[in-house]
């Protein structure tokens, strides 16, 4: 009889710790559990610890909440302004309903991939070169939505979304280092040119002072012999005043003559000479009967 307890205790512990071991689950801190039973999907979502279910019956489907770093593919389309590029992408999702993303979805990191590229596809084609280039932060925000709308309803949630890459054909880098470096060249030049007006105001300013005061064109020169002098030269260049020389040019010229009041000419009268006459002769009367001899 008691051989019979025991062996009777002996069965039922083993089966009970068979049934513990097929029943008995574990869920980690960052997942929860989904429960199908017979098929049917159960409303109660377990949560992190140890759990039970009941076995061949239940099935118990883990789903993971951490955030996924999933980058996208690297794609490639034209621009609104008709220029080829490449952009690759990265996105941040994290489920937030994981019965939608279990029964809504076969795959729901897949499903996200595939609209990643397709969502990063449609904004290139919807974005110029310079929105690329430089706005990413209305790009990333258009490329998070377009995403995040079909999403809702697997249960994902798109934390954020990043263009990480443009590349630029070989050509169109050329033509924007030159764009740019012409670009810069301008901008040199307007402010050297406005540097140039302001000396030219500072020096037109200073001349006028030098004008009223000519002791101060002494003081200037003399300042300017001391700082020449301070160096170890050989050689001293002192400025000669232009108008020195001038005046001394002017001295060394001749005297011009002193110019002669012109002549008035009277006019003479014109006598119209009238031909000689010529020589007349008179007919011979006996000019008729000569040569007839």
């Amino acid at each position: 009889m008691v051989e019979e307890l025991v062996a009777a205790g002996v069965t039922l512990a083993s089966a009970g710790a068979v049934y513990l071991m097929a029943a008995a689950r574990v869920v980690k801190q960052y997942e929860r559990g989904v429960v199908f039973r017979l098929g049917r999907l159960r409303d109660e979502v377990r949560g992190p610890g140890f759990t039970m279910i009941v076995p061949f019956v239940d099935r118990l489907q883990k789903v993971n909440m951490q955030v996924v770093t999933m980058p996208v593919p690297a794609q490639e389309g034209i621009t609104r302004d008709n220029v080829t590029v490449r952009v690759d992408a990265v996105v941040y999702f994290k489920v937030t309903g994981p019965a939608e993303a279990v029964v809504r979805v076969e795959d729901y990191r897949f499903a996200v991939a595939q609209m990643a590229q397709t969502s990063l596809r449609s904004i290139i084609g919807k974005s110029e070169l310079d929105d690329l280039l430089s706005n990413r932060e209305k790009l990333n925000q258009g490329l998070e939505l377009m995403i995040d709308s079909p999403a809702v309803e697997w249960g994902v949630t798109i934390d954020r979304v990043e263009i990480k890459d443009v590349s630029l054909p070989e050509t169109m880098k050329r033509s924007m280092a030159r764009q740019a470096e012409a670009d810069r060249d301008r901008r040199a030049r307007v402010i050297n040119a406005d540097a140039e007006f302001q000396a030219s105001k500072k020096l037109a300013e200073a001349a006028q002072q030098m004008a009223d005061t000519p002791a101060a064109l002494q003081l200037r020169l003399l300042q300017t012999v001391t700082a020449v002098a301070a160096e170890k030269n050989s050689t001293l260049v002192l400025p000669f005043p232009v108008e020195l020389l001038r005046f001394l040019e002017r001295a060394q010229q001749p005297a011009a003559p002193p110019q002669q009041a012109p002549q008035q000419i009277t006019p003479q009268p014109v006598q119209e000479q009238l031909p000689s006459p010529e020589p007349r002769l008179d007919p011979d009367p006996e000019g008729s009967n000569f040569g007839q001899d």
